[in-house]
């Protein structure tokens, strides 16, 4: 399949699919395939120019700029990539990517589907204490956590219960087609909602969830989904 240029490809990852890590290169083994699914090969080619921005296993980076797209339900990341595509979700960036002559449907399958089957680790395993300190480092870089930010995190989870939950799922990890928010940068969530709120991101269910809060509920409900990747 055609793709741009890699200098595009950072360029274009600018604009993101979805929904606070640091991106500290954690290397991941890439979801192994299996029989009759998607094609692998096809996809990891593809996530060469993913990994500009948002790492080499879907981690994100950039402090908030390019979010998490590891562990995301298949059928949103298509979903967003289609909305890109026929400008409902208005992205320059993200437009010459999601284009079918750039990204086949059957491009897009394999790439949603690799991405949503990344797991990341969120706690050190144990550790062989004879193992150097360089290959300990190498365990460590493997860690994925979500900082901790300040706010009421007992009103956030009040809010989440109330406005959030029955859509994103218990604590945030995700339901259905709806994206998992546990695990996701705050900067981004933070972004997106101010995008549903002044209705740039065209979404009723969400512009309902919103529109009534305080910033005080927003900083509290940040606060909350910075803690639920535990």
């Amino acid at each position: 399949m055609p793709f741009l240029t890699p200098s595009a490809a950072i360029a274009a990852f600018l604009a993101v699919l979805c929904l606070v890590v640091p991106a500290t290169g954690v290397a991941v083994d890439p979801p192994a395939e299996q029989p009759g699914d998607y094609d692998s090969a096809n996809a990891r080619e593809i996530m060469e120019l993913c990994a500009g921005c948002h790492g080499d296993n879907g981690q994100g980076g950039g402090g908030g700029e390019y979010p998490r797209l590891a562990g995301l339900p298949a059928a949103y990341i298509t979903a967003q990539m289609l909305q890109f595509r026929s400008g409902t979700r208005a992205s320059m960036a993200m437009a010459p990517y999601a284009d079918e002559r750039e990204l086949s449907d059957s491009d897009l399958a394999d790439i949603s589907r690799y991405l949503a089957d990344i797991e990341l680790l969120t706690r050190m395993p144990a550790i062989d204490p004879d193992l150097d300190s360089y290959e300990k480092l190498l365990i460590a870089s493997r860690v994925f956590n979500v900082a901790r930010v300040d706010g009421d995190t007992e009103r956030g989870r009040v809010v989440y219960e109330r406005e959030c939950r029955k859509c994103h799922g218990e604590s945030g990890v995700g339901r259905g087609k709806n994206p998992p928010l546990a695990g996701q940068y705050t900067d981004y969530l933070r972004l997106q909602i101010e995008e549903f709120r002044q209705e740039r991101r065209a979404n009723k269910p969400m512009l309902r969830a919103l529109q009534d809060l305080t910033a005080a509920d927003i900083e509290a409900l940040l606060a909350y989904l910075a803690t639920t990747d535990d």
